[in-house]
């Protein structure tokens, strides 16, 4: 089997996305999982910048590393190149479903689908304090758990 490719997806880039990577990314590497992960936003915004300075210290205090990250948009070739292309609320799950071609091959889904928790999107943390951060961080380590366990099930 080819290693799964998955891409998360926000608004923006800056926050909720690049910490999905980072968590993720952590913790397949600890599950002995071998993927390609990335992250984008369905705007452009913040093309070419460093995650949120906020969401990187709350990650970075769980021992998360966000070397090398910087934002960039959804492209037209992502539908083609992602298995997953995993949103972390309805409003960008629309608008990726909007925008891929019928050909998209990608299983486009919420992030939070794979959590155990009893909520369905990652809250926006950006308008908020340091407890909306940690908030994130706890939903996306659950879903991070789920998504893993979903992906060893299907290899």
């Amino acid at each position: 089997m080819q290693k799964p490719k998955i891409l998360f997806v926000c608004l923006g880039n800056i926050c909720r996305s690049p910490t999905a990577e980072a968590v993720f990314r952590h913790k397949a590497k600890d599950a002995g999982l071998d993927v390609f992960i990335d992250s984008a936003g369905t705007g452009a915004w913040h093309q070419g910048e460093t995650p949120d300075p906020r969401a990187m210290a709350a990650g970075k205090s769980r021992g998360y590393d966000f070397a090398g990250q910087t934002a960039r948009a959804v492209q037209d070739i992502d539908f083609e190149d992602f298995d997953y292309i995993l949103a972390m609320d309805r409003k960008n799950l629309t608008h990726l479903m909007d925008r891929a071609p019928k050909s998209s091959q990608a299983r486009l889904r919420l992030f939070l689908d794979f959590s155990q928790q009893n909520m369905d999107e990652v809250p926006d943390p950006y308008y908020g304090g340091a407890n909306g951060f940690e908030h994130v961080l706890d939903l996306i380590e659950d879903a991070s758990e789920g998504l893993i366990k979903h992906l060893k099930q299907k290899s």
